[in-house]
């Protein structure tokens, strides 16, 4: 999911000045010119005596200079310079995501399934400053609201008159010729963050990327250069801002260079044996952390914290905000979690919640992406997970319980997560060994030029804006006309899923690796849900890349082998006293001739949690078997399958051409 990046030195090589002619992708024919973004720039930080270079700094770590064609992130920010409107934050849901839909957070059957949701006030969302800056930028530059979230050119100017109303404020210097290292204090005041550490963690992120430079097409076809310059920032003038300093308590399972809080998740005991909201443990000594879950909240910041807070309601380990990234830890990741609806997941799992909403048309912030991947990429690191798609997972990816759960699995991020670009940020390692004989395909499409024509983003039904995407969507036939594929546990009349955006069944996301099962001109087919799907991959404009690995293939003898989605125990491994939790398979089957990508080889393991204090029979403890599982990309979702039910095979033996 690695695409190659320009070096400083590359960067400074293209271009001697900021203000370089653009290198615009050229417009369809007949249609006008596209103005020239990268003067747009230019002129605005002239205009309000900003250096370009701290402008395109800003800019870059909240859009990536992204339009998102006029549509406010998850935090209500506009255009390249994410202008902010609190007004379109108020309007969007208030509830978390935990709410909806039938999964049970905690995704275990051995206890009752959680409390209803409890009762909150009306989220007031109040419109701070730094949730109303378009209106701040309205009064300094005498554009209209409506212009500065709409129109990219008023968008940068916009920004540059907050910069330099931010920087008059400190009594700092201002003027386009002005030393950026003097501007550290605006850039800091720019993050609308309320503490010290998140708005310094901002501007740190901003000068980083100043130094390192930057080079790429936006999402309306404009190429960008921020050319590398070595500045030292000046970080003194933060202290006149005189936000808040956060504590940071010894236990904080945070890199010290990005801002992060503790805001614990009560556990207490509330009768009739009922707890909440997680369950303790001491992992990894006790059992293995195998994910981290990426989740997004579908709700406000202010939200998810009451929510979080509630000893009632659910938890999970991290929450990260929108506007600047801070994050919040809840649970000690050797506590177990409840946010991923399967307890074999939520057991071996960090959460990891993102302020934001999986559709309603909003985009996640630059600020947020990065904060978040190096938190995880911190976690995985000391915990031994493997930086990849099988490891690292959305919600949307792990999988029901019991075929009675399948349904109502949630979904988030969405297919508007940004997978190629957030494993970028990781620095995660990728093969790029293979061919189309080596028989696995690993989902890459273009995220700004993948747009697939999904509906319901708002409303459901109609079609959403027309933005970037993970996620490619899979047909039963090599033809754009052809129907899309069927998941039999979300449609199991056997129609064809469809295009609403919550509608998952028949879409692979960036990252995720298929084995191959067939092509045909543009398109290839891979082995999904126990069938051939066929997504269009031409060569002139790849969606995948071919890679090299195993494959789970049913033993010889066998037609169909069953599919789980938890990787637990035989009976005879449960000790007297603790209930066998049921190796139920899943409505899906894997039948012979099939194959699909191995992630993991697991053993079969159950944690037993079922009272505040573990005062139950076997709590507290893992129990392990004889059974061992592979872990497979079987649709949307990973599965499991059982070891004694298939052969693990180098991928080019047999495969397809």
């Amino acid at each position: 999911m690695h695409r190659p990046t320009l070096s400083a030195g590359r960067l400074a090589l293209l271009t001697a000045a900021v203000v370089a002619a653009s290198t615009a992708i050229p417009p369809p024919a007949g249609a006008a010119p596209a103005p020239d973004r990268q003067q747009q720039y230019a002129a605005a930080a002239t205009e309000y005596g900003v250096p370009t270079t701290v402008l395109l700094g800003v800019s870059y770590l909240e859009s990536r200079w992204d339009s998102n064609a006029g549509t406010p992130s998850t935090s209500g920010g506009y255009g390249p310079m994410h202008l902010t409107d609190a007004r379109h934050v108020a309007a969007l849901p208030g509830r978390g995501h935990h709410d909806t839909g039938t999964e049970d957070p905690r995704g275990d059957d051995s206890r009752p399934a959680r409390a209803p949701a409890p009762a909150l006030a009306e989220d007031p969302a109040p419109p701070t400053a730094a949730l109303q800056t378009v209106d701040a930028a309205a009064a300094l530059t005498g554009m209209t609201p409506e212009s500065l979230r709409t129109d990219a050119n008023a968008n940068i100017r916009g920004g540059a008159a907050l910069l330099a109303s931010y920087q008059r404020e400190l009594g700092a210097p201002v003027g386009a010729g002005t030393d950026p290292a003097a501007w550290y204090g605006a850039v800091a005041r720019y993050a609308g963050a309320d503490s010290a550490d998140a708005a310094a963690a901002f501007a740190d992120e901003v000068f980083t990327t100043i130094g390192a430079g930057e080079s790429r097409v936006t999402d309306d076809g404009q190429r960008i250069t921020l050319p590398a310059s070595a500045v030292r920032p000046e970080r003194s003038w933060l202290d006149r801002l005189g936000l808040r300093r956060l504590a940071r308590p010894d236990g904080l399972e945070c890199p010290r260079t990005i801002s992060c809080e503790w805001i614990p998740a009560p556990y207490q005991a509330f009768g009739d044996g009922d707890y909440g909201n997680h369950d303790l443990s001491d992992r990894p000594a006790r059992q293995k952390i195998e994910y981290i879950v990426i989740h997004d909240t579908e709700a406000s910041w202010a939200t998810t914290l009451k929510l979080v807070q509630d000893p009632t309601y659910v938890s999970w380990h991290y929450s990260l905000r929108s506007v600047d990234g801070h994050i919040a830890q809840h649970v000690k990741t050797k506590d177990v979690g409840w946010h991923a609806g399967n307890w074999y997941v939520n057991a071996k799992s960090i959460g990891l919640e993102h302020e934001g909403f999986a559709a309603q048309g909003t985009w996640y912030t630059e600020a947020m992406y990065r904060t978040s991947a190096k938190l995880v990429r911190h976690l995985a690191l000391r915990l031994g997970i493997p930086l990849d798609r099988q490891h690292i997972i959305g919600h949307d990816n792990v999988p029901g319980t019991v075929a009675s759960t399948v349904r109502g699995m949630h979904w988030d991020p969405g297919p508007y997560w940004d997978w190629t670009h957030y494993f970028d940020l990781l620095h995660a390692p990728r093969l790029d060994t293979g061919t189309p004989a080596t028989g696995l395909v690993r989902i890459d499409p273009d995220y700004a030029t993948n747009q697939p024509a999904f509906t319901g983003c708002v409303t459901p039904g109609v079609p959403c804006t027309p933005r970037g995407s993970s996620s490619v969507v899979l047909r039963t036939a090599p033809s754009a006309d052809a129907p899309l594929v069927n998941d039999v546990a979300l449609r199991p009349d056997g129609t064809p899923n469809t295009m609403e955006v919550s509608d998952h069944g028949a879409r692979a996301s960036a990252g995720q690796t298929y084995a191959l099962a067939g092509r045909q001109g543009d398109w290839t087919a891979i082995w999904y849900l126990g069938q051939r799907a066929w997504f269009h991959n031409p060569a002139s404009a790849p969606t995948a890349s071919w890679t090299v690995g195993v494959v789970a293939v049913p033993k010889p003898g066998r037609a169909t082998i069953p599919v789980y989605g938890r990787a637990y125990p035989e009976q005879a491994a449960y000790p007297e006293g603790v209930p066998y939790q049921t190796i139920s398979p899943l409505q899906y089957t894997l039948a012979a001739g099939q194959r699909y990508a191995v992630g993991a080889v697991l053993a079969g393991e159950y944690y037993r949690a079922t009272t505040f204090d573990g005062s139950s029979p076997g709590d507290w403890t893992v129990i392990r078997g004889e059974n061992r599982y592979a872990q497979i990309q079987f649709g949307h979702r990973i599965m499991y399958v059982n070891l004694d039910d298939v052969q693990l095979l180098p991928s080019p033996v047999g495969a397809p051409r």
